[in-house]
């Protein structure tokens, strides 16, 4: 009658040293595993090289943040705000531009008459569209109604 052979690691199981002899014999690096995770030490003194590699999230719990993040609002500098005349019409020496969703910041020179609708403006930007004889509505979200600022 033929019989199965066993595995050599089932034979291997309840010895002390799984036949290699001594332990220290099995204490070189071909005993350590692999480049994963494998034989990276109880208190983690050895493959150090793997953390610097794999970056600060890879051993470990991951930490996740909750919580609201803040809506991103597109921005529109007075300088560049002619590329924006898609958004807008031409009404006689003024251009009438409708900019919801967008705030409208002060960098860079205004020129030509503007009548602006947006959802925000820094100050210095409604300074600027009042002195060259614009004006821009604001559309905040606190505010249901428009704030026309002249």
């Amino acid at each position: 009658m033929q019989m199965k052979k066993r595995t050599k690691r089932s034979r291997y199981r309840g010895t002390h040293t799984h036949k290699r002899g001594a332990k220290k014999k099995a204490r070189g690096k071909g005993h350590r595993g692999g480049v994963g995770k494998s034989g990276s030490g109880k208190r983690a003194d050895q493959k150090k090289n793997l953390k610097k590699d794999k970056g600060k999230g890879y051993f470990g719990n991951v930490i996740r943040k909750g919580g609201r993040r803040a809506n991103k609002i597109e921005i529109v500098d007075l300088g560049k705000i002619k590329d924006f005349a898609k958004y807008g019409k031409k009404s006689g020496d003024s251009w009438k531009l409708n900019l919801e969703g967008k705030k409208v910041l002060c960098t860079g020179e205004l020129k030509g008459k503007f009548i602006i609708n947006s959802k925000s403006a820094s100050k210095g930007a409604v300074e600027k569209i009042k002195k060259t004889g614009g004006s821009i509505a604001l559309s905040d979200d606190k505010d249901s109604e428009s704030k026309e600022k002249e």
